[in-house]
């Protein structure tokens, strides 16, 4: 089985280090961030954060190789969150190019996760429908104001 990993080098700064998710959707203080503040590409981001911790951390199995392969399943449909995301709201080439590979990698990696878990008789989620599909991105300069 071949996945692609999520890893931060050593040499990140702790600063960078929260923007993965050390602090999972809290401010530094430990309070809920302010989503009456947030556009629409970060309020998109915070619920798609909420959704794969929220289905991460429920149900945890005893076996390590079933809570691994059923964790890393909503943590993949994270990525593909964020990813349609970028897509919807980035203008970035090199970042909207990223996007769309991770999207083709861990869609693949679901589906082999999906049918290690089902040959070894476990439960499978099924396949995440409640995400919404982010809105296309809005061009406020052909706005009138």
């Amino acid at each position: 089985m071949t996945l692609t990993a999520c890893s931060q080098s050593e040499d990140v700064p702790s600063e960078a280090a929260n923007v993965h998710g050390d602090s999972h959707g809290t401010s530094s203080e430990g309070t809920p961030p302010d989503r009456s503040a947030m556009n629409e590409a970060q309020l998109a981001y915070a619920e798609a954060n909420d959704r794969m911790h929220s289905a991460m951390g429920s149900n945890i199995p005893a076996d390590a190789d079933v809570a691994f392969i059923q964790g890393m399943i909503p943590h993949h449909q994270g990525a593909i969150d964020m990813a349609r995301i970028v897509l919807a709201h980035g203008k970035d080439a090199e970042a909207r190019a990223l996007a769309q590979s991770i999207i083709t990698a861990q869609e693949s990696e679901i589906a082999q996760m999906r049918r290690w878990l089902e040959k070894k008789g476990e439960a499978v989620a099924p396949p995440a429908t409640d995400a919404p599909a982010p809105a296309a991105p809005v061009d406020h300069s052909k706005m009138g104001h």
